[in-house]
This record gives C-alpha cells, structure tokens and sequence, in this order.
C-alpha cells in the first residue's frame, strides 16, 4: 500500500491519517511534488466526489509547495483571475481543485490561462487501490475488519470513492449495532443497505 503521510494539522481523531495512492490518483500525485515543471506553475485538479481531492489540496499547501484553493468552479472568477495574477508575481504555484467533472469558466481572460494550465483527473479505483481504500477507512474508523473483507468487498460493491466510504461506514455501523464482530454476514447486510440486496446478489 502507498501512502501520503498528512501534516497533523491536517490530521483529525478519527479521520485519515494518510492518502492511499494507488491507479486513481498516483499521477495527480506525483504531479503535486513537482510544481515548477506546470505550465505557470498552475494545475487543475478534477475527480469524483470523495477521492480525496481535498486532502490532496491541503497536503499539497501544508507541504510548502504553493496555495491550493479549494472548489474553485464554485467561486467568483474574477477573484480567481486576480489570486492567479497574484502567484504569478509571487512566483508560488497555484492548484484549483473543482468539483465537478470539468469547469465552465465564462471570463474570457480566466479561460485562456486555465487552458493553458496542467490538468490532473483522479479516475475511478482500480481492485487493488479499492482494497487499500477498504483497509484505510476501517483503520481511521477503529473498525476491525475480519479476515477476507476486501477479498469479498471489492468484486461485489460500486467501484467508486463514495461507495467504498459508505460500505464501510455501514459494516461499522451494524457491528457495533449488534455488538458482533465485523464478520461476512455483517459485510453482506452493509452491501445489501448501501446497495440493494439484488445489486449485491448479482456483482
């Protein structure tokens, strides 16, 4: 398992402790460390909710190498002009970080020189990432998962950030709902909550 180890500022009780690197994002990631190789020191991030794009933001601003902000595509554009401007001057690198899959700039000026920046995707995980996610989320949780978990998770449950989040969540849920150890019937009851029973039956 590869991991980015997260400034304990960053860090919370009970929350990730690092970001698991794996097919989804080891490009984004290994892009992160080496801002002075970005057009004008500027890159957009993109990915589905839940990758972890925030925490990448934060790591990557925590970590020294330049700001990151944060929904971008939700802010006012000309506010993004002038931060932009402002790195360039400053010489620092500038990471946006968008929430949806692309981002409708209108502002003539913004759209040219965001054309023109680095543009990271995070994509979906691939069995062995969705494995390291399963593991990493159990830990943060405290949650003892039995043997075997991500063997028979991974094949059956949505193959999406959010999807391994709220499966764990749920296995979480219900063993300490039932006072039973996070055993196999406890991990099929989640996937049949999170997904439907018919869902879990056929994957």
């Amino acid at each position: 398992m590869s991991q980015i180890a997260l400034p304990l500022s960053i860090s919370r009780p009970g929350g990730a402790r690092a970001i698991i690197v794996g097919n989804g994002n080891r490009a984004a990631a290994d892009a992160l460390v080496a801002p002075e190789t970005w057009p004008y020191r500027t890159a957009i991030l993109t990915g589905p909710p839940r990758s972890g794009k925030s925490l990448l933001a934060q790591w990557f601003e925590a970590s020294g190498h330049g700001i990151a902000i944060d929904g971008a595509d939700r802010l006012d554009e000309t506010m993004i002009f002038h931060r932009w401007n402002r790195a360039q001057e400053d010489g620092m690198a500038l990471l946006l970080v968008v929430d949806g899959e692309q981002w409708d700039i209108t502002l003539p000026d913004l759209q040219t020189r965001m054309r023109a920046s680095l543009h990271l995707e995070i994509t979906p995980p691939d069995d062995a990432m969705a494995a390291d996610l399963i593991l990493a989320h159990a830990e943060a949780r405290g949650l003892a998962l039995g043997d075997g978990a991500p063997a028979y998770l991974v094949p059956r449950m949505e193959r999406s950030y959010a999807a391994i989040e709220r499966v764990v969540a749920e296995i979480d849920r219900l063993s300490l709902e039932r006072k039973v150890p996070a055993t196999l019937s406890v991990w099929r009851d989640a996937l049949d909550a999170v997904q439907g029973p018919e869902q879990g039956r056929l994957l």
